[in-house]
């Protein structure tokens, strides 16, 4: 038996069906093909630096998809599978399929559009539901996240690109926030400013540019009230720097006996207790 022959021995034979030694020589190729065409395309992306980190999980994502796709049809056509007989015998079934799996459908559309546009991208610190979560990976139908609790989600892609979401890190990796503090009145507002702004300065995880600043935002009946406004890359773990601010300022105050008013509803409440 000549090599061609051995080729062409028919393993399995069932009517029109015919696996032979061929076919798996053939589908062996075939994923050695694939193996190689993924390493390679992921070592291109990943190497070059004028994409995001992000837009090339998105990217190589998407060609991974397509590049598997091509391999399955291929391997069911080394098989003998015709696809295009395969299809047209299941076109009624997929046709109440859809009817019945609309969401699962709209879920993997929604994952394409996802890795295509990358409006929503690995790494990326969104709000959904006003939860904050940062994503940890895209699939085709979900995508997984992870809040602040260090508590994984699975987010249907279609709600992603169906509802309004915060990306606090979509064209810059940088943010704003706001710690609110209240005081008695003060002659001397501004010197509590610069203040202010000399313990923020002293924070490692606010940015220096841009320039963090303090606005004087209300009048109340006994108290001032100001917002202190910072930038930080520590988007995911902001409300720690938010509250080592809020620690600096009560310490400070603190000690230059500069009064913190308590809630006038708590301190009713305190008075009424002890009455009782």
């Amino acid at each position: 038996m000549n090599f061609q022959e051995v080729l062409n021995y028919s393993i399995i034979k069932i009517g029109a069906f015919d696996f032979r030694v061929s076919s798996i020589l053939g589908i062996f190729l075939l994923i050695i093909f694939t193996v190689i065409s993924l390493y390679l395309i992921k070592r291109t992306i990943y190497r070059t630096k004028k994409i995001e980190e992000g837009k090339k999980y998105s990217l190589y994502s998407l060609f991974k998809y397509i590049i598997i796709g091509f391999a399955v049809a291929n391997g069911l056509q080394i098989v003998g599978l015709d696809i295009s007989v395969i299809l047209a015998g299941s076109a009624a079934l997929l046709v109440g399929l859809g009817i019945g799996l609309q969401t699962l459908f709209k879920d993997f559309v929604s994952g394409i559009i996802l890795l295509i546009d990358a409006s929503i991208k690995v790494g990326d610190v969104i709000v959904v539901n006003d939860l904050v979560c940062q994503i940890k990976e895209i699939k085709l139908r979900t995508t997984t996240a992870i809040t602040r609790d260090d508590k994984y989600i699975i987010l249907p892609n279609s709600m992603l690109t169906s509802s309004q979401i915060q990306n606090w890190t979509h064209l810059s990796d940088t943010s704003r926030f706001e710690v609110q503090a209240t005081i008695e009145y003060q002659p001397n507002i501004r010197q509590v400013k610069d203040i202010v702004l000399n313990l923020i300065d002293k924070n490692p995880s606010v940015l220096p540019n841009p320039k963090p600043f303090v606005r004087f935002t209300e009048f109340g009946e006994s108290t001032m009230t100001f917002s202190v406004f910072f930038w930080t890359q520590d988007l995911f773990r902001v409300e720690n720097i938010s509250s080592d601010i809020r620690f600096s300022i009560f310490e400070h105050f603190n000690k230059h006996k500069t009064k913190i008013p308590f809630a006038q509803k708590a301190v009713a409440e305190n008075e009424h207790q002890k009455d009782m």
